[in-house]
């Protein structure tokens, strides 16, 4: 079935429901974070795969990237005021998670959804 244009659950889920994409947005919303933080973070994903997906968030506007001019070359991301305001389905899905599915996150990234609901 096409995606409609004009729908916004249509483009919102054209861009969440990438793989890795809400989990990404998850661990982003405790700060900056640097790549090997998230590689590290996302069992199983590849650094190819990382990148793909951070570039795609970036030019959706919802991650920036932030290079330090250091030796080694320092390069952190971080949420966007777009990104931000993903929070609220990340937080959705933890509650369904936790309600009706038995599970438990690690990851509670508190700080940043009082930032993002303020």
């Amino acid at each position: 079935m096409p995606m409609d244009d004009s729908c916004p659950v249509c483009r919102t889920a054209d861009i969440v429901c990438a793989k890795w994409t809400l989990l990404l947005i998850r661990d982003l919303s405790e700060g900056h974070t640097r790549f090997c933080e998230l590689e590290r973070s996302l069992a199983g994903i590849s650094p190819r795969t990382l990148s793909l997906r951070l570039r795609a968030l970036e030019d959706e506007g919802i991650v920036e990237r932030q290079t330090f001019p250091e030796v080694p070359p320092r390069v952190e991301y971080a949420l966007t005021e777009k990104g931000l305001a993903l929070l609220p389905i990340v937080e959705d899905m933890r509650d369904y998670g936790s309600r009706w599915l038995d599970a438990d996150c690690a990851t509670e990234p508190e700080r940043a959804l009082d930032v993002a609901v303020a």
